[in-house]
């Protein structure tokens, strides 16, 4: 084993971390309706100038979640068909008494898929593989106005 290869290397730097926020409103069907937010996050990074670093995509609420999936018919179904069975949109859940509403599955969805997401970013480009989408889910019963948070911080 080479010695050299677990030494430490300072690298001094010069450079300056710059935070961006950016909000944008993607209206929504509820009921796992799926939105594509990737075209929109690359214009906003696009447009801030930054060249490396990372994208926070937060979805402020407790019914929605972002994750990354191949954006396409197939899989959308196949997501909407996946929670429908782990979590059953018709099923009565304790949420319903506490609050009197119906969403308690729209809950449960979102805390299990979770509110953001990280993504690195290098040369002014979201570091995506080819196939991947950033997607908002949207699990609440009714049709919304989702605002959704970007935050770049980079150089």
């Amino acid at each position: 084993m080479r010695e050299d290869l677990h030494r430490a290397v300072r690298v001094p730097t010069c450079s300056l971390r710059v935070f961006r926020t950016a909000k944008f409103n993607i209206p929504t069907e509820g009921h796992c309706d799926i939105q594509d937010l990737t075209p929109t996050l690359r214009k906003h990074l696009e447009d801030s100038g930054l060249h490396e670093g990372q994208a926070l995509v937060f979805i402020p609420g407790s019914t929605a979640g972002i994750t990354t999936v191949e954006f396409e018919p197939g899989l959308v179904r196949d997501l909407h068909e996946f929670f429908e069975k782990i979590i059953p949109e018709q099923r009565d859940y304790h949420h319903h008494a506490t609050w009197g509403d119906d969403n308690g599955a729209s809950h449960l969805r979102a805390a299990l898929l979770k509110p953001s997401l990280t993504i690195p970013f290098a040369d002014g480009q979201l570091l995506l593989g080819t196939w991947q989408q950033v997607v908002l889910v949207d699990f609440d019963t009714h049709k919304r106005r989702r605002t959704v948070v970007l935050q770049l911080i980079g150089e």
